[in-house]
């Protein structure tokens, strides 16, 4: 999949299928449509693609880093992405302009597949009727596609953000089609988990959504390569009588990797999740955060045995 960051040095010479929207959290219904795409684009001999926008217009916190969401989207066969700095400027442009310069002029659209609710251009004053209206004038077919549901769930970014974000995994991995996961870089920490005799990587997910605070059974994702682990999230394990007193950090993920002892940092990881352990405590001595973190290996790795 070819990626171009913003249309200025985007030419496209052949008409194209476009697939339009955030596709935050490529879940089952956003594959739907760039799936379609892809399949319309193979039979009608055109290019399939995708135009984008990051960041989120509207939410502060993603169910993905950009470098997440356009792997997963790479995936699923499509020939171009395209990714559009959502900018103040950007956002005022007319809806009327946004279809006629760049879906029409500038991206060549011989059919336009987006989500019923789709919404864009200035104050959100375009949406599936505004593009059949100018279909026949710009020559392109439009597509579009109803919210699914599963098990009396709309497959929508903000229901799985909600999900994610109570831990239940289950019910969140059967809207996306695939394990809840974060991805970002290993970043230098306090290496406290080393001192206390279990090594952690810190990790740094960007704006990506986490679950809520607590100790997490994980599969850890690196270069292809999966590993079972636990992970941390919330503060960094706390004692009564830390540094400040008050026993409160700022957030943070770290993942211990079973039988693992390469120097990672810098590199990016994939944290799936499986089960939570347990709540987020706060002990009064190292010795008694041992005995948890023991406990909680165990725990983890019995549960992947049964996994």
């Amino acid at each position: 999949m070819k990626i171009f960051y913003g249309l200025r040095r985007v030419k496209l010479y052949k008409k194209n299928v476009v697939a339009l929207g955030v596709f935050d959290g490529v879940h089952r219904a956003h594959q739907q449509i760039l799936k379609s795409a892809v399949g319309i684009a193979r039979r009608k001999k055109l290019n399939s693609l995708v135009l984008t926008f990051f960041p989120h217009p509207k939410k502060k916190e993603s169910l993905q880093t950009l470098d997440h969401r356009l792997k997963l989207i790479a995936t699923l066969g499509l020939d171009i992405c395209i990714v559009i700095k959502f900018t103040r400027e950007f956002s005022r442009i007319p809806a009327q302009d946004f279809i006629k310069d760049i879906l029409c002029k500038k991206l060549k659209s011989s059919y336009i597949l987006v989500g019923r609710n789709f919404r864009f251009g200035f104050k959100a004053g375009g949406d599936s009727e505004t593009l059949k209206e100018f279909s026949s004038t710009c020559g392109y077919k439009i597509k579009l596609f109803r919210i699914i549901k599963i098990n009396g769930r709309p497959v929508s970014s903000s229901e799985i953000r909600k999900l994610i974000m109570k831990a239940d995994f289950d019910a969140a991995e059967n809207l996306l089609s695939r394990p809840v996961s974060v991805m970002g870089r290993v970043v230098k920490g306090s290496r406290r988990g080393k001192k206390l005799g279990f090594p952690t990587a810190n990790i740094d997910p960007g704006h990506e959504v986490l679950p809520c605070a607590g100790v997490y059974a994980v599969k850890i994702i690196l270069e292809g390569k999966k590993y079972n682990g636990v992970c941390s999230i919330g503060a960094r394990p706390t004692f009564i009588d830390d540094e400040n007193g008050s026993g409160k950090k700022r957030k943070i993920i770290e993942v211990h990797i079973f039988d693992f002892n390469k120097n990672i940092y810098g590199r990016i990881l994939e944290v799936e999740f499986i089960k939570k352990l347990r709540n987020q405590l706060i002990f009064k001595s190292h010795t008694l955060l041992i005995r948890q973190i023991e406990k909680d290996i165990i725990r983890a790795k019995n549960l992947f045995t049964h996994h």
